[in-house]
């Protein structure tokens, strides 16, 4: 059974809602990156999703663009976030996705992307400048080996779309609290809401909040409307504030810990 859907199975035995972490990797560096994944694991993260740096993060707010760019500066690649991922598989059985926009797939050749992804012990990809009517061919060659190709949906997504994306959809579905890109925000905005109650109409499978997820509090608020909430700006903000190595690690343990209370 693919890690991903294993995690969801346990979370549900245990009536507990995951917390999906989000880190750019290579920043600060991609040594320090490893550590905190397997910090984030020790904490009590569901899952952990790797972002791959690249230069045109459309849907990320100013916080993952900069560490987008520091990450970038130190000339992380795609074939670097790959072998990051078997490092740190050989040492975790958390589950862990990749983040990462199209243009460094087509790059570097989707039929190796996926041999390589299954190589370093990913269970799954997301690519939000993809659309799903362009999505068949890289999420079939994903399905062949296992690998789970994650769909997003906005509140701005059509009943029609939602309809078809559920089809589509294994893993979970990662649902877009709002009309923008990531960030931290205060409340949890309605049109997220309102998103989860129409997905939820349509399926079973799990679903993820996303973009301006910060809080415990947040998470209350959610009640059982989700199964994980996503978590990125908040924790990298957290790194991006620096310090040594071991007081990155016991900030972001910290605050990963204070979603199990």
């Amino acid at each position: 059974m693919n890690r991903i859907d294993s995690a969801f199975k346990h979370l549900k035995a245990e009536n507990q809602k995951g917390v999906i972490a989000y880190l750019t990797a290579g920043d600060p560096d991609l040594e320090t990156t490893e550590k905190l994944v397997l910090k984030l694991a020790e904490s009590g993260a569901a899952m952990v999703e790797l972002g791959v740096p690249f230069s045109d993060p459309v849907a990320d707010g100013p916080v993952i663009q900069a560490a987008s760019l520091r990450a970038l500066q130190q000339k992380v690649t795609l074939e670097n976030v790959l072998a990051l991922a078997g490092r740190i598989r050989r040492k975790s059985d958390i589950p862990l996705l990749a983040m990462t926009y199209y243009n460094p797939v087509y790059s570097y050749g989707e039929s190796l992307f996926v041999k390589e992804a299954l190589y370093s012990g990913l269970d799954g990809i997301i690519i939000p400048d993809l659309p799903l009517e362009e999505s068949s061919p890289l999420r079939e060659k994903l399905l062949e080996t296992g690998l789970h190709y994650i769909h997003l949906l906005a509140p701005t997504s059509s009943p029609a779309r939602v309809k078809a994306t559920v089809k589509m959809a294994g893993g979970f579905i990662y649902c877009v609290s709002i009309s923008g890109v990531t960030g931290a925000r205060d409340g949890i905005p309605s049109t997220g809401l309102k998103l989860l109650k129409e997905t939820r109409s349509l399926t079973s499978m799990p679903l993820a909040l996303g973009f301006g997820i910060s809080s415990p509090e947040q998470v209350r608020l959610l009640g059982d409307e989700a199964d994980a909430v996503i978590i990125g700006s908040a924790i990298v903000k957290l790194i991006q504030r620096g310090g040594t190595e071991k007081e990155i690690l016991e900030r972001v343990g910290s605050f990963i810990e204070s979603f199990q209370e």
